[in-house]
């Protein structure tokens, strides 16, 4: 009988540490909703479903936030809030429920919810006016009916059929009690208790592996020397100050695995090192730790073998073998395609149709590399995805699970499972040094702010050192401190090499929270000085996160090619598209004043790209009949009429006040976005020029919102040769 396909679903489960060392408080409530809807679906899907299989990989600072919850132990505002009588609530908080209560998603979270979605429209959801003006429409019965929506609605599917509380209060909608409330909360704790013990049942099951990455989620190849960005990025501005602590990824390693083994009672065998980033220094000191599997992406693959995957990608389906002299490493190379496939495009289709594509897909790959030593690694985010499927993607992962497991030709299993049973045919003795994203660290390092946070950590750690022989041997060592201070001072120093601060440093992504990631950063650092006894350096008592002007999150950094499809096709296929944040421009005039909320837009060397993204699915924000005009300046006035039922027409240009047609056929999909082809031809831009956007609706033939509502964005052409002054992709 022919060997079938291995496939290995590897989960990666992670959050910022949110609590604040200075307050003792969560600046934001993630972990707790994440807790609520996915890390307790997901092991329970497993559970539900015969034959599931996955590996799970936990982060330990997320472990310890999630007992912190279960617990009872975390201070959080957000839960204070949801919890008090809205009675005791004075004005600010009122405003604050308005503001932040309404963090879900609008399709799958809010719209199921008569009363919730009017609850938003009341908040004003298409309405001018300010949340002062607006909370003073909401009873006591009105707020009591949004702190239990807003927490009903996070809690995920496996959790809703497991514990019947939610179910009914679902059913019952509205008119919520102080009762009511109190069991929702009450029954969120049990469920949160729930979680690591399922983790752990379902790894001595055999049904899940559980594997861990690093305690704070660190880039180590970073922390083990700074200057090895250079390699994929020769051009890129290092920090000044040199940072070589590879001591600092052995603790991260360590601490991570010791805190896991607490916790779960075993050692982990696997672990996928934050975001994939790889290098010899850091699988050397992974395997001197004793772990004997990772997994990474790719292209990282692609860059290590001489000649890359090119038509050969079949290299890219087995477990390799890396060996340095501490040990050797089976190593799992994701398939990018197969994993943005379930993390950005099967959301948006039918479940079947989602589950007989993803086998499809595999079936082929079986068909042309066979099964004997091979296998599938499908690797992303075990959480964020789901919020855009619907019922929290319950019924696409079972069909997942079953789809695979119930196939001949497919073996659905784990990595350490692979290793176990399969032969090594492949070597490595050299890896690039690179991550998930681009193969390399540009999202971490090389911005003027992210160089600033590396400085920021290099001085606090070297004045730590300096003052203290306590905190000096705990960081040589890697070991835990005997002494509280120096354990507390290290601790914070390793937070503050955590990933997630860097990730919104720089332009490369926005969040409207990104000051409290700034906030947070800072804090563990200043946490440090506040230990020592010693006064900060101004830096940083300042933001390093600076607001650009007028929404500008960033400029074009490379060539783009986006399918021009309404919906977002992968990670990267904006990526490297400027992006201006359209919340920050001021208000349209009419009823559409919070419609739209970013600007993306990019170039080829033959067309301009643009996509427009709405607070909601665009086509549901668009009524039949709608125009949405995008206006574009140059030398002249250009003109892009569209609409839903229309994806394509030829660009307009003002002449003697009048709009005539170019000869320059543009194409567009609104969809989930809105996204846009205009040919270079007609626009006739030169390399160095100034293109100035703006978008209108226009509905009965009335101009009803405009973005920006005062002056147009103002967007840099730099041509075909932005390739060249840039490193980012």
């Amino acid at each position: 009988m022919p060997t079938p396909l291995d496939v290995v679903i590897v989960w990666h489960m992670h959050q910022p540490y949110y609590k604040d060392p200075l307050k003792n408080e969560y600046a934001l409530p993630w972990t707790y909703l994440h807790g609520i809807k996915d890390y307790f679906d997901m092991p329970a899907i497993v559970e539900d479903t015969p034959g599931a299989r996955a590996v799970f990989n936990l982060v330990p600072s997320l472990i310890e936030q999630l007992l912190d919850y279960a617990n009872g132990t975390a201070v959080d505002p957000f839960l204070e809030k949801g919890m008090a009588a809205p009675a005791d609530l004075n004005e600010n908080d009122r405003i604050f429920l308005l503001e932040n209560f309404f963090s879900a998603n609008r399709q799958r979270m809010i719209e199921p919810s008569r009363r919730y979605l009017e609850l938003l429209c009341m908040a004003g959801e298409g309405k001018p006016g300010s949340a002062r003006d607006r909370v003073r429409q909401f009873s006591d019965q009105d707020l009591l009916d949004l702190q239990v929506w807003f927490f009903l609605a996070w809690t995920g599917e496996a959790a809703r059929q497991r514990y019947p509380v939610f179910a009914e209060l679902i059913a019952k909608g509205k008119g919520f009690t102080a009762a009511d409330k109190q069991q929702l909360f009450g029954t969120q704790r049990e469920l949160l208790q729930a979680i690591i013990p399922l983790y752990k049942r379902l790894h001595e099951e055999g049904r899940i592996e559980l594997s861990v990455t690093p305690y704070y989620h660190p880039i180590l190849p970073l922390l083990c020397d700074i200057r090895l960005a250079q390699t994929a990025m020769p051009r890129v501005n290092l920090p000044s100050a040199g940072f070589r602590h590879p001591e600092d990824a052995r603790a991260q390693i360590r601490r991570g695995v010791e805190y896991f083994r607490e916790i779960f009672g075993f050692s982990p065998k696997g672990m996928w090192p934050s975001e994939g980033s790889v290098s010899n220094e850091t699988l050397a000191i992974i395997a001197e730790c004793g772990l004997s599997w990772i997994a990474t992406d790719e292209e990282i693959l692609a860059k290590t073998l001489d000649g890359g995957l090119g038509d050969h990608k079949e290299r890219l389906y087995r477990p390799w073998r890396f060996s340095c002299p501490q040990g050797e490493l089976g190593t799992f190379f994701r398939d990018h395609q197969l994993s943005d496939l379930v993390g950005f495009t099967y959301s948006q289709w039918d479940a079947g149709r989602a589950v007989n594509d993803l086998c499809g897909r595999l079936h082929a790959i079986k068909s042309r590399v066979g099964g004997a030593g091979r296998v599938v690694p499908i690797i992303l985010d075990g959480e964020n995805a789901w919020e855009y499927y619907p019922d929290n993607a319950y019924d696409f992962l079972q069909g997942m699970y079953r789809g695979i497991a119930d196939s001949p030709q497919l073996n659905l299993t784990t990595c350490s499972d692979v290793l176990a049973h399969t032969r090594f045919d492949g070597r490595l003795h050299s890896i690039y040094p690179g991550s998930w994203i681009n193969g390399n660290y540009g999202i971490w390092i090389g911005h003027p702010e992210e160089n600033l946070a590396w400085d920021l950590v290099a001085m606090a750690r070297a004045t730590a050192v300096a003052a203290s022989p306590s905190v000096a041997a705990a960081l040589e060592s890697g070991r835990p401190s005997a002494e509280p201070a120096a354990e507390l001072i290290c601790r914070s120093l390793y937070a503050a090499e955590g990933s997630d601060w860097f990730w919104w440093y720089g332009d490369d992504h926005f969040s409207p929270h990104s000051d409290r990631f700034d906030r947070l950063f800072r804090q563990h650092l200043l946490n440090v000085y506040r230990l020592l006894g010693q006064d900060p350096p101004r830096q940083l008592l300042e933001p390093i996160k600076k607001k650009n002007p007028a929404g500008l999150i960033r400029e074009p950094a490379a060539l783009i090619e986006p399918d021009i499809n309404g919906r977002t096709s992968g990670y990267f296929e904006w990526l490297a598209a400027g992006l201006y944040d359209l919340t920050r421009q001021g208000s349209a005039m009419h009823s559409s004043d919070r419609m739209l909320q970013s600007f993306y837009y990019g170039y080829n060397r033959t067309a301009f790209f643009f996509r427009i993204d709405g607070i909601q699915e665009l086509s549901r924000l668009l009524r039949e009949g709608d125009v949405l005009n995008l206006h574009l300046i140059c030398d002249r006035e250009y003109r892009l009429s569209m609409q839903k039922n229309t994806d394509e027409g030829l660009l307009q240009v003002k002449e003697n006040n009048v709009w005539v047609p170019t000869g320059g056929r543009s194409s567009w999909k609104i969809a989930k976005t809105c996204e846009v082809r205009v040919p270079l031809e007609p626009l006739a831009l030169l390399p160095g020029s100034k293109l100035f956007a703006s978008i209108t609706l226009v509905r009965d033939n009335e101009e009803i919102g405009r973005w920006p509502s005062d002056a147009s964005l103002m967007l840099q052409y730099a041509g075909a040769e932005i390739e060249l002054h840039n490193w980012l992709i």
